[in-house]
C-alpha cells in the first residue's frame, strides 16, 4: 500500500516523464524527483500505478513515436531518436510488442481513418497495450 505522501512525489515523477521523455532519464534520476530510494521509487512506482517506470516510459515513448510515424515525414531512426530511445533495436522491438506491427509497417499503413477521430478519444484507444505471449 502507497501512503498518501508517497503517491503525491510519485505522480511528480510520472508528470516528469510525461513531460520530459524524450530525454534520458533513469531510475534515480525519477528516484530523486520522487524524494526516494531507487529500490523504494520502483517498488512503490510498480505498486501504486501497476507498471515498471521503465515499462511506463517506453509506453509515453511509444505512443509519441506512433504520432510521429503517421505524419510520415521522418524516417523509423528519425522518430527513434526523437523519442529519446538510443537503441534503434530495442525500439523497435518494444515498438512492435507494445503496437503489434513493427515501425515500418505502421508508418507505411495508411492513417487517414485517424484525422476524423477527436484526439482525446484517439488517446485512449491508441495508447499502446503489452501482450503476453505464452
Amino acid at each position: 500500500m502507497v501512503n498518501l505522501d508517497d503517491l503525491v512525489r510519485l505522480r511528480q515523477a510520472r508528470d516528469r516523464m510525461d513531460r520530459e521523455y524524450a530525454e534520458p532519464l533513469d531510475v534515480p534520476a525519477l528516484a530523486r524527483t520522487a524524494l526516494m530510494s531507487p529500490g523504494h521509487f520502483q517498488r512503490s512506482f510498480r505498486a501504486a500505478f501497476g507498471e515498471t517506470p521503465y515499462s511506463y516510459l517506453m509506453t509515453r515513448r511509444i505512443e509519441r513515436a506512433k504520432a510521429l510515424l503517421r505524419r510520415g515525414d521522418l524516417s523509423v531512426t528519425e522518430v527513434c531518436v526523437a523519442v529519446g530511445c538510443t537503441s534503434l533495436g530495442s525500439f523497435s522491438s518494444r515498438f512492435t510488442e507494445l503496437v503489434g506491427e513493427t515501425p515500418s509497417a505502421y508508418r507505411a499503413r495508411s492513417h487517414e481513418d485517424s484525422a476524423l477521430i477527436p484526439p482525446c478519444v484517439a488517446r485512449t484507444y491508441t495508447r499502446p497495450k503489452k501482450t503476453y505471449r505464452l
